[in-house]
């Protein structure tokens, strides 16, 4: 499968965006289309450039100042190549703080609750308006570590700016303090300024 790669890191908006809208129009043929840059704005304008064109996309957060966004081109794509401000819109992230304290949503069955609580994390990744933060504590911080079937969702927000947070002493219980697989671990303090500073809360 072709791929492209566009370097856009130093690059500031609307640039990232002109640059792989020419890119898409380029593509003759099926392939990938990957684009590193180097903010979190940036990651976002490009998942909302996937999304106007109904490309499959993943960003990952590399290291500090490095994302990598990568888009899948099925077929050639008839763009528009704009050039103007019109390109960067606001921050997606919104002021309020999704709470997760279990891995599996809801009562009754829990591999039904896994599916639905792994569906709810999909849904919060697209919301129009990120949260500021995702707190996983208690069964939640089954949801941070390797093997996680959410861990592409996390490190997608991850990358558009979204702090991902999981409670230190729930890792140690379970054993998982060395599994833990997208963002920082946390503690019952922070978790604390966290909720009382939020403009609301969501919990599934």
């Amino acid at each position: 499968m072709n791929k492209v790669v566009v370097n856009s890191m130093g690059d500031q908006c609307p640039v990232p965006v002109v640059k792989a809208t020419h890119a898409l129009r380029d593509m003759k043929e099926p392939g990938v289309l990957e684009v590193r840059v180097d903010n979190e704005i940036a990651v976002q304008n490009l998942n909302r450039l996937a999304g106007g064109y109904k490309l499959p996309i993943h960003s990952e957060k590399v290291s500090d100042g490095e994302f990598v966004v990568t888009m899948e081109v099925k077929e050639p794509v008839q763009v528009v190549v704009a050039e103007d401000e019109t390109l960067c819109t606001p921050d997606a992230r919104g002021s309020f703080v999704v709470a997760v304290d279990t891995d599996a949503m809801g009562r009754g069955d829990d591999k039904l609750g896994r599916t639905l609580l792994k569906g709810f994390l999909y849904a919060v990744s697209q919301l129009p308006q990120l949260p500021k933060t995702i707190l996983f504590y208690n069964g939640g911080a089954h949801l941070t570590v390797k093997g996680s079937e959410s861990l592409d969702d996390l490190k997608s927000m991850e990358a558009q700016g979204v702090e991902i947070l999981t409670c230190g002493t729930c890792l140690n219980f379970y054993g998982l303090t060395d599994e833990l697989a997208v963002g920082g671990v946390t503690n019952m303090y922070s978790i604390v300024e966290k909720l009382a500073g939020a403009s609301k809360i969501i919990k599934p």
